[in-house]
């Protein structure tokens, strides 16, 4: 892992997602670019002192000289996303597996760089984009696939959260101060951390592309050089139109993302605060309320789950299920198999650079004032 140290919120879910069904092990890592604190998150975490490393450069070396039966299997990259192209390209370049988090890098053209390193080396990169680990959202997309809704003519998405409704980056709160901070969030700021979120999360339920892009970002907060709101229309390939809302600023919203999908005979809506339940409006019969792991679910939202119906599950679990689908698809590779249908299930790559795309889109579409911008 590199970035992720003791009081990092991401790092530790990653940690703990990546260790939930035992298929996978912490054994290196760069966790902080201070010496000190990265020895003490490493010796907190139970690593060994010779792989522990406070230059991200140095745990490269280090596992690179090892033996090859030694090495690490794959990288985690949770640090801020200034930090995110460097790192990923070492590793792919270096023939090592990359799990990244998200927005992916600042531009298209650290996008680009990174599919050629990585079709060079042949390795696998995952970005983890975590809402399309849930079961339900996994039964919708299969819901979609089906043709239980028809053809989709609508989606509106929302991520509203209202932790920045306050300029806290001023009072040096880590979290606001990188994500508000141009040179290590990038081009955004809401729209990049949670409205890619939103723009993976339609993709991966729909598979819809889109055609043209037309923006409204702000900084609502006084004096915040990146945006903390955003309203973005969305015209997909085939027909098909889109709303998508992102906010840091809704005043005592949590982390409530919610999707509804509309199709010519039916309808889907979905929420991650109530996560277990996917609710089902077909056209001429009752709602329907599908609840996860029960027996007529599709087998890839059924696998999944780990629980029991009425026992909830969430957000480690769904994160979770990234990293299953990475620990399966890394040993069907080791092992010369195919996987299985439902194994292997990760966002990628391709993934992670629509979604530098769609933000770079957007803040032209924002910046332009035009009505419309071709994505």
């Amino acid at each position: 892992m590199v970035g992720g140290g003791l009081g990092a919120f991401v790092g530790a879910i990653h940690r703990h997602a990546a260790a939930l069904d035992g298929q996978i092990e912490l054994v290196a890592g760069a966790l902080s670019s201070t010496s000190e604190r990265a020895r003490e998150s490493g010796a907190a975490l139970g690593l060994e002192p010779a792989r522990t490393h406070a230059r991200w450069q140095d745990l490269l070396d280090d596992e690179l000289r090892r033996p090859a039966d030694e090495r690490i299997d794959f990288v985690t990259v949770v640090t801020p996303n200034d930090l995110h192209f460097d790192v990923a390209h070492a590793f792919a370049q270096a023939g090592i597996h990359v799990v990244c988090d998200k927005p992916l890098v600042h531009d298209s053209g650290q996008a680009s760089q990174l599919r050629e390193a990585v079709l060079r080396s042949g390795v696998l990169f995952a970005v983890t984009y975590n809402y399309s680990g849930y079961p339900m959202v996994r039964q919708a997309r299969e819901m979609v696939k089906a043709g239980a809704i028809g053809t989709v003519r609508k989606v509106v998405v929302e991520y509203h959260q209202g932790w920045l409704a306050t300029k806290i980056e001023a009072d040096r709160n880590k979290q606001a101060s990188w994500r508000t901070d141009p040179a290590r969030s990038g081009l955004a700021g809401a729209l990049g951390d949670i409205g890619s979120h939103a723009e993976n999360l339609v993709h991966s339920v729909t598979g819809l592309e889109i055609e043209q892009i037309c923006a409204d970002l702000d900084a609502v907060v006084a004096g915040r050089a990146l945006d903390d709101d955003g309203s973005v229309l969305l015209r997909y390939q085939g027909g098909a139109r889109g709303a998508l809302l992102a906010t840091q600023v809704a005043t005592g919203y949590e982390n409530d993302i919610r999707l509804r999908v509309s199709g010519t005979l039916g309808s889907l809506e979905w929420r991650q605060e109530d996560p277990n339940i996917l609710h089902h409006l077909p056209l001429d019969a009752p709602r329907q309320m599908l609840t996860r792991h029960s027996p007529w679910l599709h087998p890839h939202a059924i696998a999944a789950s780990r629980l029991p119906p009425g026992h909830p599950e969430g957000f480690l679990e769904a994160f979770a299920n990234i990293y299953l689908g990475v620990a399966q698809d890394l040993r069907a590779r080791r092992d010369g198999v195919a996987l299985t249908p439902g194994q292997g299930d990760y966002p990628t790559l391709e993934d992670g650079a629509r979604g530098v795309r769609f933000i770079e889109r957007a803040v032209l579409s924002a910046r332009s004032r035009e009505k419309w911008t071709a994505f």
